[in-house]
């Protein structure tokens, strides 16, 4: 018996996730893994030194590169609801605890412009870092970053550069399977009548430890399938050429970075 195309389309539209590579035929999907490493890298430690209008400028430029490979607003903020929540949690408790003009105040509780101010900026730098990581995972293959982190760590002696990679290359490829995992628990919690119950540590640990069975059998049997395989750290790894557009594009995010801090 055949799905219905509707009900098809529901089922993956809940399966697919931002938080994996994406095909595609844009600038941001060929460029060299190594340079996009490079850019992430430059606008993340310039983010944490930005004031407020070099990061709305920032912003921006987040948002054109996630509609230029794809990436949908409303959706990035839906799967990144539990990070905002830990946001909001960051800016309350940057306004309870730093000292300055009080905009609320109290016996027992005080909160201040400059921790409300403080609180907001590291929010918005987190959520920015948070944003480009997107962009960069949605463009980049597995198998391309852990070519990457090969490439810069294999100089450094005594370091398992091989194996390192394997490791980042696994962890991006389990990421989507990690959602998966928890939309099935939360079917089986819905189809159990358990989201009915009034206690939230009840539900909570109705949805850990099945969660948790999962990932842990998940992992196993990947283990056991690598080691079938006969999986060493000595693999042909995918060949990274640079070309001149690379280094056009990481001299943009060098020069935007520098033009950024003299705002």
């Amino acid at each position: 018996m055949g799905v219905p195309a509707g009900l098809d389309g529901r089922v993956m539209a809940r399966l697919s996730t931002i938080f994996a590579y994406r095909s595609g035929g844009s600038r941001l999907h060929t460029l060299d893994a190594r340079f996009k490493f490079i850019a992430f890298a430059i606008l993340s430690l310039a983010i944490l030194i930005y004031g407020p209008l070099p990061l709305a400028l920032t912003s921006l430029l987040a948002v054109i590169l996630g509609r230029h490979v794809g990436l949908s607003l409303v959706k990035i903020l839906i799967e990144l609801r539990y990070f905002i929540f830990l946001l909001v949690l960051v800016v309350v408790a940057r306004a309870f605890t730093t000292p300055g003009a009080p905009l609320f105040d109290a016996r027992w509780l005080s909160v201040t412009r400059e921790g409300a101010v403080a609180g907001a900026l590291t929010a918005w730098r987190l959520l920015l870092v948070a944003a480009f990581g997107l962009v960069f995972v949605a463009t980049t293959r597995p198998s391309a970053v852990k070519a990457a982190v090969v490439y810069f760590l294999k100089p450094i002696p005594r370091l398992p550069a091989a194996r390192i990679g394997t490791m980042l290359g696994l962890l991006l490829r389990f990421i989507p399977l990690v959602f998966r995992q928890a939309d099935a628990t939360l079917d089986a919690q819905r189809a159990r009548g358990i989201e009915t119950r009034r206690n939230p540590v009840y539900r909570l640990t109705r949805f850990v430890i099945p969660f948790l069975r999962r990932l842990f059998v998940g992992a196993d049997r990947l283990t056991e399938a690598m080691e079938a395989r006969c999986y060493s750290d000595q693999r042909t790894e995918p060949i990274l050429s640079s070309r001149n557009s690379d280094w056009w594009v990481l001299c943009g995010v060098l020069g935007f970075a520098g033009l950024l801090t003299y705002l």
